[in-house]
């Protein structure tokens, strides 16, 4: 089909091709046409979803920042509070002999091996090889810390001695002792054993 202008000259499929584009527009209902609105909220949407996960990760790790600062102040803490009555070097001394028996004893040297402790690092001992004879020596405190000397029974076996070189989660306190299965140990020990803890003497 050739359409013709005015002048009866023909226009060509071209013409007709763009009257037909033209026409589409015109007739296309509003309601095809793309919703700037529901872009601009499924925008929205996703900003806010993406912030709430933001925040989320921040608090997370803010509260794990939290803990791991908590936990770095505590135990700096505990380092202090004996470091101050030298009872850092008394672990350590102990803690050298984990596994061993520096005594050359076959039984009953937990008291043998607690004043040898304390005279190698410069404390006097009691000069007993009876572990209750730490009861009445040094300075008495009311609990346990680290670097006290724990005073404990030991049923109808005697009693028993150590250093205190922690506490765990309920209280208890671990010790190092010689006698500990044969041998030095560093074991956690029932509070309710312990009937006397003290400092050693200087």
């Amino acid at each position: 089909m050739i359409v013709t202008n005015a002048f009866r000259r023909p226009v060509g499929l071209t013409a007709v091709a763009l009257c037909s584009l033209a026409i589409v527009a015109v007739a296309t209902p509003a309601s095809a046409r793309p919703h700037h609105g529901a872009s601009r909220h499924a925008h929205a949407h996703h900003t806010k979803h993406h912030a709430s996960k933001h925040y989320g990760h921040r608090h997370r790790l803010h509260a794990r920042r939290g803990r791991f600062a908590a936990a770095a102040s505590a135990e700096a803490s505990t380092s202090q509070g004996f470091g101050g009555f030298g009872g850092s070097n008394l672990v350590a001394e102990a803690r050298r002999y984990i596994g061993g028996n520096p005594t050359g004893r076959g039984s009953l040297w937990c008291a043998r091996f607690m004043n040898m402790v304390l005279e190698r690092s410069g404390h006097k001992g009691t000069g007993s090889d009876m572990a209750r004879s730490f009861a009445n020596y040094g300075q008495r405190i009311s609990g346990p810390q680290v670097g006290a000397i724990a005073v404990m029974s030991r049923g109808r076996r005697g009693g028993h001695v150590g250093i205190v070189s922690g506490i765990d989660a309920k209280g208890n306190p671990i010790v190092i002792s010689g006698n500990h299965g044969r041998r030095v140990a560093e074991a956690a020990y029932s509070r309710g054993r312990i009937y006397a803890y003290v400092m050693p003497a200087s």
